[in-house]
């Protein structure tokens, strides 16, 4: 599918934080559009989230992915945590979520960082159909544990 696929900027804030609210839904939560505007301008205005957005010829949102730098201390390298992909319900199944992930590659090649790693949804299979056609392989060594706070 054609469009502008680039690093989002603060000026993209609006458009990446309707997608980012519409995600969120996608996984259960309530809509909240305000919610969803003071988290992404947070990321970038404070940059500690690389945001790609992929916009179609008239400047709509069809995608977004998010990654957060973080660190292996195993490899004692760079890593990225692929946090968030989502691609609008009108633009799936066009390739947008492959140029967003090919994208996310590049920029992990280009900075040097040694790992990419991400997680999805144990019954989102077409995200998982995506990540292994990329390459991405499911960990069988390492369990995921996590602990609420709030």
């Amino acid at each position: 599918m054609s469009g502008d696929l680039r690093r989002a900027s603060l000026e993209d804030a609006a458009v990446v934080a309707g997608l980012f609210d519409e995600y969120r839904q996608f996984y259960g939560q309530g809509s909240d559009i305000d919610l969803a505007n003071k988290f992404i301008n947070a990321r970038l205005t404070r940059k500690d989230a690389v945001i790609f957005l992929m916009l179609d010829p008239q400047g709509n949102g069809l995608g977004f992915c998010q990654l957060y730098p973080s660190f292996s201390s195993v490899h004692a390298r760079s890593k990225l945590i692929l946090n968030d992909l989502y691609v609008t319900q009108h633009a799936r199944c066009v390739g947008v979520g492959r140029r967003l992930m090919n994208t996310a590659i590049d920029y992990a090649k280009a900075k040097g960082i040694a790992t990419l790693c991400l997680e999805t949804h144990k019954d989102n299979h077409q995200a998982q159909a995506l990540y292994e056609s990329l390459g991405f392989r499911l960990d069988q060594e390492f369990l995921s544990y996590s602990l609420d706070i709030q």
